[in-house]
């Protein structure tokens, strides 16, 4: 008889501290997975200098709360999930045009 094998769960926590004209804002990176599949993620640019509600997220994506939701300035809406990579892809490109917008306002 054989044991049947438990689920493994992994937790990867990547938080970098920006610099020069951002210093002091944040990039995190959370994600749960349980056998290689993503079960809970949070993404974060957080920067108080830009946003003073949400505890200065600017921009996040996350599951929690049971829904797959994107935070902008201090407001939530539901969004579509295809998938964890999708969605990194969709992350990072948007805070790249946000660093590019808060570039032109200084």
């Amino acid at each position: 008889m054989s044991k049947k094998a438990r689920p493994s769960k992994t937790v990867a926590v990547e938080v970098n501290r920006l610099k020069g004209k951002r210093k002091g804002a944040l990039l995190k990176d959370e994600v749960w997975s349980e056998n290689g599949k993503v079960i809970a993620y949070n993404l974060a640019y957080v920067n108080l200098k830009r946003c003073r509600m949400d505890h200065g997220r600017v921009l996040g994506y996350d599951n929690s709360h049971g829904f797959h939701h994107r935070h902008f300035m201090g407001k939530v809406e539901a969004i579509e999930f295809a998938s964890y990579a999708d969605l990194l892809d969709r992350f990072i490109r948007e805070v790249h045009e946000l660093w590019r917008i808060e570039d032109e306002e200084n």
